[in-house]
């Protein structure tokens, strides 16, 4: 296990191009077969330290380029060492998201060698045993699963030479933690280890103590939803009326591709069965879907099959979109942090995009913190089926306001 850090530096130095940042021909090759030219902000300040053999503990929401910050220097780093067993691993808190990383990683190591499989539950075993016994050089796994594996005997971590927890915050709400701790028992302490995490709380700075060693501190968390392109309103509305609601928005023909997110697995269905039976081309996401279930839902989302998807938090992570033009928080999400996840799955990479909450009144509260948290109000639009419910009233102007009170 490492030793504790003392102290994390920052970097400030913005890489401006892929070319400097020092990357074999064959990945140069590959990001340009991707159309990629120029480093994210993640990018830019990660590769450079990881490249170096640093631990790095980076601050990034989902959609940042996070799979490229940590997958490049992986890459570049095996690249030339010998082949047959795994020396780089992944963890990350979904399959969903287990396998868009490893979708990324596999078309970044295009020009060479370096082997991509995912390890994630709700699939059989088969293909993941034959990927862990040949091993192969990059395994990307969800803890519970892995863990399945290290107790049959089938996962050989003992040449782990770099670690990368991704939504490592996520894995905490998720109850990983403790598995996180028995994969870290079974990996070697001399390693790289990088950490990323949209929030560092009091459970994770302990794990981050443990993990890293004089690690480089890559803080570009957004924590306000403000990017230009997106456009955010809330709609009051009864709690029993907000299927109504949607289903009145949804004669809109500008809405063509859109999420709906539900609190809970119970309303998920429910709210699907009541579109279905509106004839709503929908399809359902959440942890009691099948992993072929929830591939089906994605790839019907991505390719315009379906008009609605809906799904809980599960979707708010990890889950890349192209062309998503609408968000529509069904329920308000109980944590601000899950707002910014939630509406980042639109409006991406300079697009467009919609975001459309609806407000029940025993879910103002929620919003006010919502606000709190972004630093600004949140437009208010009128109920286009039910004018006549009073609007969110807004938190007055100075609960906005980040400078401490004076004291008298």
């Amino acid at each position: 296990m490492r030793s504790n850090c003392a102290h994390s530096k920052d970097l400030t130095t913005i890489t401006t191009s892929f070319d400097q940042l020092g990357l074999q021909p064959e990945l140069l090759r590959a990001l340009a077969d991707l159309k990629f030219t120029e480093p994210t902000p993640i990018q830019a300040q990660s590769i450079p330290p990881a490249l170096e053999g640093r631990d790095v503990l980076g601050s990034a929401q989902t959609g940042s380029g996070k799979s490229a910050a940590f997958g490049l220097p992986i890459i570049s780093k095996l690249i030339d060492l010998p082949r047959g067993s795994t020396q780089a691993l992944i963890l990350a808190p979904t399959r969903e998201l287990a396998e868009q990383i490893t979708v990324h990683l596999t078309a970044l190591a295009k020009h060479t060698t370096v082997r991509v499989a995912a390890i994630y539950g709700g699939v059989g075993f088969g293909r993941q045993l034959t990927a862990l016994k040949r091993g192969t050089e990059i395994i990307v796994a969800t803890p519970g699963r892995l863990l399945d594996h290290m107790r049959e005997g089938n996962a050989r971590l003992r040449d782990v030479r770099m670690l990368v927890l991704d939504e490592a915050d996520r894995m905490l709400d998720m109850g990983f933690l403790p598995s996180v701790r028995r994969i870290l028992e079974a990996v070697p302490g001399e390693r790289q280890t990088l950490f990323f995490s949209a929030t560092l709380p009091p459970a994770i700075s302990a794990l981050v103590r443990d993990m890293l060693h004089d690690p480089v501190r890559v803080e570009l968390a957004v924590k306000s939803a403000q990017i230009e392109t997106l456009t955010q309103r809330l709609y009051a509305v009864p709690q029993e009326k907000k299927t109504e609601l949607l289903l009145e928005l949804l004669k809109d023909n500008n809405i063509f591709t859109a999420i709906a997110f539900t609190r809970t697995k119970a309303r998920a269905n429910r709210l699907a069965a009541a579109l279905a039976k509106q004839k709503v081309p929908t399809e359902l996401l959440h942890g009691d879907r099948s992993q072929a279930q929830r591939t089906r839902a994605l790839d019907s989302l991505k390719k315009g099959r379906v008009r609605v998807l809906v799904a809980t938090d599960i979707a708010a992570r990890g889950i890349d979109v192209a062309e998503l033009g609408h968000v529509i928080n069904y329920d308000v999400p109980l944590a601000a942090e899950d707002y910014v996840h939630r509406v980042g799955r639109t409006a991406r990479a300079n697009a467009s995009g919609d975001a459309i909450t609806f407000v029940a009144t025993d879910e103002e509260p929620l919003i006010h913190k919502i606000e709190f948290v972004l630093g600004r109000k949140l437009d208010r639009e009128v109920n286009p089926l039910f004018p006549e419910v009073p609007a969110i009233a807004p938190k007055p102007r100075r609960v906005y306001s980040s400078r401490p009170r004076r004291r008298r």
